[in-house]
């Protein structure tokens, strides 16, 4: 027997599911939930199997969804047919329920309901299949680095930069979950996230409607979703957001993004469903075309880089563009000599070198500008070098 929950939010197509639904032996209507606080309530008592809902329930977001699977509870949506059949399914699937039905074809319902196991993919009953959705255009540049601050912010924002004065459209996300620096590296002061709008945004469907209004704009081609004000607020990105931005962005162009340093993975969910704190580093190396990694070139950077090269091999990223940053005479070795070290540790798509350039930086930080945007530097050269080598 399965037993099934129900909210319509006042749908005109109630009265007709449960019709179908009473006229099955293996199926029984538990309760018809006035409102999504009442459904959460009655599917954390552990007798329900199935909530047949409405999309329109105020509050309906991922985050219900996720607390009806926790509790054993498998979604299934009513979804209007015929020309709002396409925005309905988008945003059933951007809140995570996959098994679907319209409200022209509710004969198929009971079917689904009683099925025994949610199906993998999206399933929408009685309608044509969807046509295939060509691949997106832009590319994904994860930009990583060990611990100790070897530059990861200053490579991201000048790639990304450098990108857009090459004349590609470029999105850069900041997804360092600890907290980032690219609103300061740019001297955006809006108190507003724009990685926690898109979450927000992520979490009632949306996002896709409002991807331009998480992004702050800087040029025509430039612009920027900046990140957390404060690291303990990575719980609110939840899993799964920061991939859908991103394959949301890449529609529009490149994405460059920022991570941050730490690659342990913690299998646990936490409370409410939320993901570990390094799962949006994880996800960014996991979903990036090409990840740049990011070293200082003294001897503690060194070390670390050493480490952390094999930590991302270990994560399943067979290939980098490794960048040494802050190259100069004084540590008494040469370009060749550290080639010869980092090849030791992984497969190499290209291995640049970036000067120290204090001067450079510490003008970029004061002027809230990437140091491509200063005009002609050293270390502007290298970072447009690491640039030529993404596009080739």
């Amino acid at each position: 027997m399965v037993v099934v929950l129900m909210l319509a939010a006042g749908a005109a197509w109630e009265s007709e599911a449960l019709g179908l639904l009473g006229d099955r032996d293996d199926l029984v209507v538990l309760k018809r939930c006035v409102d999504v606080s009442e459904l959460l309530a009655s599917a954390s008592s552990g007798q329900a199997d199935v909530a047949v809902v409405a999309l329109e329930g105020p509050g309906l977001d991922r985050g219900a969804i996720d607390h009806l699977r926790q509790a054993g509870v498998r979604p299934v949506a009513v979804i209007p047919g015929g020309t709002a059949r396409e925005a309905a399914a988008l945003r059933a699937t951007r809140i995570g329920v996959r098994a679907l039905v319209t409200d022209e074809e509710l004969a198929a319902l009971p079917e689904l309901v009683a099925a025994g196991e949610e199906p993998d993919d999206t399933v929408i009953r009685g309608d044509q299949p969807e046509a295939a959705v060509p691949p997106p255009d832009g590319r994904v540049i994860a930009v990583w680095g060990p611990t100790g601050a070897p530059g990861r912010t200053t490579v991201a924002t000048g790639l990304a930069a450098e990108l857009a004065r090459a004349g590609r459209r470029t999105v850069l996300i900041d997804a360092d979950p600890y907290g980032g620096a690219v609103a300061q590296m740019f001297g955006i002061v809006d108190e507003i996230s724009g990685l926690l709008a898109a979450a927000r945004a992520a979490g009632t469907g949306e996002l896709e409607l409002k991807l331009g209004g998480v992004q702050r704009a800087l040029d025509h081609r430039l612009s920027v979703v900046t990140g957390l004000p404060r690291a303990d607020r990575y719980t609110e990105v939840r899993p799964g957001v920061l991939e859908l931005l991103i394959d949301l962005s890449r529609g529009h162009g490149d994405v460059v993004l920022d991570t941050g340093f730490c690659l342990e993975d913690d299998p646990r969910l936490e409370v409410g469903g939320r993901g570990g704190r390094n799962q949006m580093t994880l996800a960014a190396l996991g979903a990036a075309d090409e990840v740049v990694v990011v070293g200082s070139a003294d001897p503690v950077g060194l070390s670390r880089l050493a480490r952390g090269l094999v930590e991302v091999r270990d994560v399943g990223v067979p290939e980098v563009r490794v960048v040494i940053n802050r190259m100069r005479s004084t540590l008494g070795w040469s370009e060749r000599d550290l080639a010869g070290m980092v090849e030791g540790f992984t497969r190499l798509t290209e291995l640049h070198f970036l000067p120290e350039d204090r001067a450079a930086v510490d003008r970029a930080l004061v002027s809230g500008r990437t140091v491509i945007e200063l005009g002609d530097s050293a270390l502007g050269r290298g970072i447009a070098g690491v640039a030529a080598g993404v596009l080739t």
